[in-house]
């Protein structure tokens, strides 16, 4: 069975409570052979070291979301210090820009400043620290790679979950970044997901589920586990022309040489 790596993970969050042990086990069944589990913010990446502690196969990325940055101190940096050294900690993140949901009421600037002001912290960390960072971005794409921008050279960086254009794919591959595609690529309206993914450098792009959101079919609306990898490795395949042996090799070793410590 070809293995593949889950590389985005939310093993921490309260929807794993009750079968933890059963999830990863099934995972591994499937030929998910390591699971990276993300944090969002402080407690989040103290609870996905403490999974990677765990579960042999499970390694842990330590981050502040965009989305929490609202809660965020004004510096995270001393904390995340004291955890970035733990040997199973591959990445910082998910860090970036998430412009979705702006608070209004003239306080859009301050909120979008916070986020920076987060996102920046993170990206210094990596360096200090040697590691690459999981990004997230939604309605800020340009602001996001503007950001990563100076970094170059020094940080690379994922942007998880894509679903941009060809040409915004290229983008993020010329300043040595990747991305990373999830269960989206399977649904019947995922056509510009499965555009771009085809469209990617065979080097340039890993798979994830991002669970538990966006189940693959045929489990979409469901809570979603790393099992399902499987799947969308399946359609990745089909998109690529190539095969599942083929796609294993390529994405497990962008993995491996993204996320070091694996």
């Amino acid at each position: 069975m070809p293995a593949f790596f889950d590389t985005h993970a939310h093993l921490d969050y309260p929807d794993y409570a009750n079968d933890l042990a059963d999830v990863v086990a099934r995972a591994q069944t499937a030929g998910i052979v390591k699971i990276i589990s993300i944090g969002t913010d402080l407690e989040s990446s103290r609870r996905a070291i403490h999974l990677a502690e765990k579960f042999e196969n499970v390694f842990a990325v330590i981050g502040w979301h965009p989305s929490n940055a609202h809660e965020a101190p004004p510096d995270i940096r001393e904390p995340f210090r004291a955890l970035a050294g733990h040997p199973k900690v591959v990445a910082f993140g998910e860090t970036g820009l998430d412009y979705h949901r702006l608070p209004g009421e003239n306080q859009d600037a301050q909120y979008k400043q916070k986020q920076a002001e987060i996102f920046r912290q993170q990206l210094e960390l990596a360096v200090e620290f040697g590691l690459n960072c999981v990004v997230h971005q939604r309605d800020a794409f340009d602001d996001t790679l503007a950001q990563l921008q100076p970094f170059a050279g020094k940080v690379r960086g994922v942007f998880h979950c894509f679903g941009e254009s060809v040409e915004r794919m290229k983008r993020v591959v010329e300043i040595g970044s990747l991305v990373s595609f999830t269960g989206i690529a399977t649904f019947k309206n995922g056509q510009n997901v499965r555009d771009t993914l085809a469209a990617t450098p065979f080097d340039k792009f890993m798979l994830e589920t991002d669970c538990p959101y966006l189940a693959p079919v045929p489990y979409r609306g469901k809570r979603c586990e790393p099992a399902y990898v499987k799947e969308i490795s399946e359609v990745a395949a089909q998109v690529r022309k190539c095969s599942l042996e083929e796609l294993s090799a390529a994405t497990c070793r962008t993995a491996k040489e993204f996320f070091r410590k694996l």
